[in-house]
């Protein structure tokens, strides 16, 4: 079974240079899973939930790709804006918070530049969901 990701969830972007904190901002009465706020799938809002992580290497990313153009081709990551405006998937389509698939930690997000979101830490250890 999959782990409920909360409030305080480790993530980590693929072209993201450091790993970062999601944050969840509850849509209704407060959700709890060990303790945190339990999250959804719809909590993929950029620098509101999914928080900047250290430098973009992504060439996809428009400000990489003009500092490596400056670069004379030479990589050269810039800082992190993601930009997701897709909801997490799968999340746990029999798990509902608010009305929406609650966010489990195989789940993942799919940011504009390329990357690829995942959960690497779901913020508790007890609450367990399909």
């Amino acid at each position: 079974m999959a782990i409920q990701v909360c409030m305080g969830a480790t993530t980590q972007c693929t072209f993201g240079a450091v790993p970062s904190t999601l944050t969840v901002i509850p849509k209704g009465p407060p959700v709890m899973a060990g303790g945190p706020l339990a999250a959804t799938i719809m909590d993929h809002v950029p620098l509101v939930n999914i928080l900047p992580f250290g430098m973009c290497a992504s060439i996809a990313n428009p400000a990489v790709a003009t500092a490596t153009t400056a670069a004379l081709g030479v990589l050269t990551p810039m800082p992190c804006v993601p930009v997701t405006p897709a909801p997490w998937a799968p999340g746990s389509p029999t798990v509902l918070i608010y009305n929406f698939p609650a966010l489990n930690n195989t789940s993942k997000c799919l940011c504009t530049w390329g990357g690829v979101i995942s959960i690497l830490n779901p913020g508790q250890v007890t609450v367990q969901i399909p």
